[in-house]
């Protein structure tokens, strides 16, 4: 039978029991001849050293390791205390939202009345829907729309008659001149069809 390997729970846990029970600082490789799990210990170091639960420090060129078994203490119990403050905050917006909740639905209750309400709501929201899809369907007989040529036209009609006055009194006053008015009509583009609008 084959011997099974230690899982990486073990392993930081026979690391931490070393830093324990020694109370010493180490090096890498000081670590890598005396732990019993050789080939990984760089691995376990860094994974416990990100837990908080060994320390780390670069002195010189080299880095040095140690966990003290109050330090580990320590850090567990600042880690349970803002875990432990968090939920505290969890629960307080729990609270919060449940408050919401029964506010909200204040009013809102299933009776006769609200039923028959809603009932209401739906048919008129139907009714609506199919106005519009009517509406729709006459296109360019919409009331809206049809106001809104109407408008247009009215501003269109306005400026031709406008440009038409400006034209004729154009014309008239080069006429009291003395000016020949046929080559300035030509000119214009004003033919014998043109036609003085009237408001």
């Amino acid at each position: 039978m084959s011997k099974r390997g230690l899982s990486l729970e073990e392993k930081k846990t026979k690391m931490l029991e070393i830093f324990h029970e020694t109370a010493e600082f180490y090096s890498l490789k000081e670590l890598e001849k005396i732990a019993p799990i050789v080939q990984s210990v760089k691995e376990v170091l860094d994974d416990i050293v990100s837990d908080g639960l060994v320390q780390m420090d670069k002195i010189g060129t080299g880095n040095y390791f140690w966990s003290l078994p109050s330090a580990a203490g320590a850090t567990k119990q600042a880690l349970l205390a803002k875990n432990q403050k968090e939920l505290e905050g969890i629960n307080a917006k729990i609270e919060e939202m449940q408050a919401a909740i029964e506010d909200a639905e204040k009013g809102r209750e299933d009776t006769p009345e609200r039923r028959k309400l809603i009932s209401k709501l739906d048919g008129l929201n139907e009714n609506s829907s199919s106005l519009k899809k009517e509406l729709s369907a006459f296109g360019a007989a919409d009331p809206i729309k049809y106001d809104r040529k109407s408008k247009a036209i009215k501003t269109c009609k306005d400026s031709a008659v406008r440009w038409t006055d400006n034209t004729l009194m154009l014309l008239t006053y080069i006429s009291n001149l003395g000016f020949d008015m046929e080559p300035l009509k030509a000119s214009l583009g004003i033919t014998d069809e043109w036609e003085d609008l009237q408001t």
